[in-house]
C-alpha cells in the first residue's frame, strides 16, 4: 500500500520511494544486549532526569549506530514539544551537514499538558529518528520518506528493544 502522497512525486523520488518500503525490518545488531540499557531509560523517564534520559538515550542510539556500521548521531532531549499549526512536534532529524553531525532532537514533555511522555511513546520516536538516519547511512537512499516499510522497520527494532527491556532481572538491575 501506498500513501497518497507518492502520487505526486517525482519518478526518482518514487523510486527512493518503492526501495523503502521494500525494507521491511530491522532487528537489533547481532551481540546487542540492550535491555537493561532500555529499562534504564525508562527509569530515568520516570523520574523525569531529563540529563539522564538524554545520557543513556545517546548510550542506546551510539550502540545501534556502532552495531549497524554507520556514522554516529547526536542526540539531544529538550524538556517541552513545540507546537504550531502542524500539532506537537514528537522528534526531528536532521542529517550531517558540512558543519554539524547528524542530530536526532526528542523531547520528552507534552505541549499542552507538560506531562512527561509514555515510555513507548519516547522510545518509538527515538528508534522513529534513528531510522531517518539509517535510510541515508545504511540503506543509502537518497530521501528518507514515512512509507509503511519505513514505519514497519521502526516497529520491529522498538518491538526487539522492548522485549530485550522485558526480561524481569534487567528492569529490577536498572531500578
Amino acid at each position: 500500500m501506498r500513501f497518497a502522497y507518492y502520487d505526486r512525486l517525482s519518478t526518482s523520488r518514487q523510486r527512493t520511494y518503492r526501495k523503502s518500503d521494500d525494507i521491511r525490518g530491522l532487528g537489533i545488531p547481532p551481540g546487542l544486549e540492550l535491555g537493561t540499557l532500555i529499562a534504564g531509560i525508562e527509569a530515568s523517564l520516570r523520574d523525569e532526569d531529563r540529563a539522564a534520559v538524554r545520557r543513556r538515550s545517546q548510550v542506546l542510539i551510539d550502540a545501534l549506530a556502532q552495531g549497524y556500521h554507520v556514522p554516529p548521531v547526536r542526540v539531544r532531549v529538550l524538556a517541552k514539544r513545540p507546537t504550531g499549526d502542524y500539532g506537537e512536534l514528537h522528534g526531528l532529524y536532521k542529517p550531517q551537514d558540512s558543519d554539524t553531525p547528524a542530530r536526532i532532537t526528542v523531547w520528552m514533555r507534552t505541549a499542552q499538558r507538560h506531562q512527561v511522555v509514555a515510555f513507548r511513546t519516547f522510545l518509538r520516536t527515538l528508534i522513529h529518528e534513528l531510522c531517518h538516519h539509517l535510510d541515508y547511512e545504511l540503506f543509502a537512499l537518497e530521501e528518507t520518506f514515512h512509507t509503511e516499510g519505513f514505519y514497519k522497520r521502526e516497529s520491529s527494532l522498538t518491538n526487539a528493544l522492548l522485549a530485550q527491556a522485558a526480561l524481569p532481572e534487567r528492569r529490577a538491575a536498572a531500578d
